[in-house]
């Protein structure tokens, strides 16, 4: 599994500037940091041989004509004429300077990171996608690693002389009709039917945001409908599933682009999560995620279909009391709590039956379990680990010490500072070095994360050769890395469709071996 997370990006002192330039920005100032670190190229071109982002689960492959342009994640995202001019070594675009990457003309729209990481401009944003993990507790960590790139990138452009800041947001939308994502990913057997999947997963996905979501302030698209909501994505969804991520977005999202070996793997591609500054809700985002998927692949899932899901997502996340009941397809009404008890009851006896009741597994179930038992009895008992909770007490305490309500600018002010990356002004952050959000990871471990890989996939393989041999990495994707070797006619692609070869226990001891670019190669191709 992995996460990806898409950061709001703003410089206050240029409200016009072009999004996308001021994504580069992020993205080549942290590249000169790691080359200001490592006196090493930062970074690689990203390979998009096998990308196919039109490839439906449903069977069918949309036209490339009718895409949407931000559907088209397979071509390197571009700065045109208008928006950037090449000037010697450093890029200057209007009066922000970027610093160049290792070609002295070439402004960086990808990186590849020392971790197996991904970060790069999508679109209108910094994007960080993390590296393959086998569990959700890793998937925290290295989500968190993210954070700390960002906020690295953030750091060199503040250190720049006479160069605007940039503000970095872990959120989801601006309020001003645009929802950006925090996606996941799980990597699963295909021969689990999608309509199975599909099935299994639309109850739960409209009911998690109770146990995980990041709250927001105003309702609909604009957020110009007074209140708290409880999740940060919930009125920006139109359909139940589909291909599409940026319009008429679904609940359930049928991209079929494993990253892996096609006939084996199904990639499930779930674009319903809010971004989570907190550390426990995004456990709770992934491991509750992890244990539905593993019903669904037993078939042991709970049977429940709801009548209006699309209806019932925006009615739960829009009643932070959590009273609201949504209507069922055999005519019962339940709260979200309610059906989310439903799927928890059923996970710990699958749990049981299986014997899959690993250690992970045990604190999954058992966080869980208290956090709704929190939410039924006392809702803002959860503050502590659940991100929209914690939000929502702190507004509720702010707008009660000063005689104002949620249609208070100042109340919208704190949504927005919630999210800001940076400890000394994010509202989170503030809390956490309070010691009021439970952490499970210190920053030490975080910062490893930034600059080391998982050892337990092939993200170990891609982290490690990039460092080792950064002048011969020349591309890498999720399911390649290319090297060039001196003297040798053309590019050697060596492919990593397998996400559970090349692990430490694989490949730790070549790398170890400090050979030369001529000897690894042959060594792996022999």
């Amino acid at each position: 599994m992995g996460l990806e997370t898409e950061y709001g990006v703003l410089a206050p002192s240029m409200p016009g500037a072009n999004a996308t330039m001021l994504s580069a920005q992020v993205i080549n100032s942290y590249a000169a940091t790691i080359r200001e670190a490592r006196g090493r190229i930062a970074g690689t071109h990203w390979d998009y041989t096998d990308e196919t982002p039109l490839n439906d689960a449903r069977g069918f492959t949309q036209p490339r004509a009718t895409a949407d342009p931000s559907q088209l994640t397979d071509v390197e995202p571009e700065l045109d004429a208008e928006q950037v001019a090449l000037a010697g070594g450093d890029v200057t675009i209007g009066s922000t300077l970027y610093e160049s990457g290792e070609n002295d003309h070439e402004v960086l729209m990808n990186m590849v990171l020392g971790n197996g990481a991904r970060l790069y401009v999508d679109h209108a944003h910094p994007e960080y996608s993390s590296p393959e993990t086998t569990n959700p507790f890793d998937a925290v960590l290295y989500d968190q690693a993210g954070d700390h790139v960002a906020l690295a990138a953030v750091r060199r452009i503040e250190s720049l002389a006479g160069v605007p800041d940039v503000h970095l947001y872990k959120n989801n939308t601006d309020n001003k009709s645009v929802s950006y994502g925090a996606h996941e990913n799980y990597l699963m057997p295909r021969s689990v039917p999608f309509d199975s999947i599909a099935a299994g997963l639309i109850p739960f996905f409209v009911t998690r945001q109770v146990i995980c979501a990041s709250g927001r302030v105003g309702r609909g698209m604009l957020g110009s409908h007074p209140g708290f909501q409880v999740s940060q994505r919930a009125d920006f969804f139109e359909a139940q599933i589909g291909l599409e991520t940026t319009i008429r977005r679904p609940i359930i999202n049928t991209r079929d682009e494993p990253h892996a070996h096609w006939e084996k793997y199904r990639r499930l591609h779930v674009i319903i999560g809010d971004a989570n500054l907190g550390q426990v809700s995004t456990l709770l985002r992934t491991g509750t995620t992890a244990l539905v998927l593993s019903m669904i692949e037993a078939g042991t899932a709970p049977a429940i279909e709801l009548r209006d899901p699309v209806a019932a997502l925006q009615a739960i996340s829009h009643d932070p009391t959590l009273k609201t009941t949504v209507e069922l397809m055999d005519g019962r009404r339940l709260t979200a709590l309610e059906i989310q008890w439903i799927y928890a009851e059923a996970a710990a006896e699958h749990s049981g039956a299986t014997d899959a009741a690993d250690e992970a597994t045990v604190e999954i179930q058992r966080r869980w379990e208290e956090t709704l038992q929190l939410l039924e009895t006392d809702i803002l008992a959860a503050a502590s680990t659940v991100d929209w909770v914690a939000k929502y007490k702190l507004m509720t305490a702010y707008a009660q010490r000063h005689s104002v309500d949620f249609t208070d600018p100042r109340i919208a002010l704190m949504d927005l500072q919630w999210a800001d990356i940076r400890p000394e002004k994010g509202l989170y952050h503030r809390l956490a070095a309070r010691g009021l959000m439970e952490t499970l990871y210190s920053p030490e471990q975080i910062a490893r994360a930034a600059t080391n890989p998982p050892t337990d996939t092939r993200a170990y393989f891609r982290g490690r050769v990039l460092s080792q041999y950064p002048e011969h990495v020349v591309a890498a994707s999720w399911d390649s890395v290319s090297f060039t070797v001196p003297g040798a006619r053309k590019l050697e692609r060596i492919a990593t469709l397998e996400p559970l070869r090349g692990t430490k226990a694989l490949v730790g001891d070549l790398l170890d071996a400090q050979l030369s670019i001529h000897e690894f190669i042959a060594t792996l191709r022999s």
